[in-house]
């Protein structure tokens, strides 16, 4: 997140000398930042060089990066998926309201617009992937409901695999 917005931070170059760094709103993970001046002195007086610094981005829990795109993967329930629903779905920028289809399918992509990062001519999405999660435990009804539905709508979801 601290990669996203953008903040200020105090590094170490070495045990003596502390700096506060501003980190760019966008950075990406392994790109340079140049401190001018800040680097080793000159040779025979000389001006000190520039010190370099990589950043390295720790992954988030359950955002990932691609480009200024942010990807999701929300878990829904099987009543969502079917019933299509209203969610509410984390973004970078806090929660906002989602509406999953009717029939929703595990690994279908729904986009959040300009819900991504700020890049320098367009902000990104976020790519929020579906993945229906059962309940814990599968009751008698549930079952019961599942067995009889089956009888009469079945269907083969691996059709593709033949």
């Amino acid at each position: 997140m601290e990669a996203v917005k953008g903040l200020r931070k105090r590094i170490s170059l070495s045990e003596d000398v502390k700096l506060d760094i501003s980190i760019p709103a966008g950075i990406t993970d392994g790109q340079m930042l140049r401190l001018k001046n800040k680097g080793l002195p000159g040779v025979n007086g000389g001006p000190s060089g520039d010190a370099l610094i990589s950043v390295n981005i720790r992954p988030h829990p359950f955002f990932q990066r691609q480009g200024n795109d942010i990807i999701l993967e929300l878990p829904i329930g099987v009543h969502e998926a079917v019933l299509g629903s209203n969610v509410e779905v984390p973004t970078i920028f806090g929660k906002v309201n989602m509406t999953v289809p009717v029939g929703a399918s595990t690994g279908q992509t729904l986009r959040l617009r300009e819900k991504g990062i700020e890049g320098k001519n367009n902000k990104g999405d976020q790519l929020v992937r579906l993945k229906i999660v059962m309940p814990e435990k599968v009751d008698e009804d549930f079952k019961s409901f599942m067995e009889t539905w089956a009888e009469t709508h079945s269907y083969n979801p691996r059709v593709d695999l033949e």
